[in-house]
């Protein structure tokens, strides 16, 4: 801050999520505890619909984006 006085204004906080619109669950990434079979195997499609969403915070505001 003695160097830049406005540095924490240049900070940006980004992060992305992936949403599958057929209902499934990345599980690397999350854990779901259930009382079901876990090693009951469902069929899901090789290239299922998904919505990517970007955002990001700064001291401007935040930026959106979906693909």
């Amino acid at each position: 801050m003695a160097v830049v006085s406005d540095f924490h204004k240049r900070i940006l906080f980004s992060d992305e999520a992936h949403f599958w619109l057929n209902g499934y669950v990345n599980k690397q990434n999350y854990r779901i505890w259930s009382e079901a079979n876990p090693q009951v195997y469902v069929e899901t499609p090789l290239h299922p619909e998904k919505l990517t969403l970007w955002c990001a915070l700064w001291a401007g505001g935040i930026l959106l984006q979906k693909r």
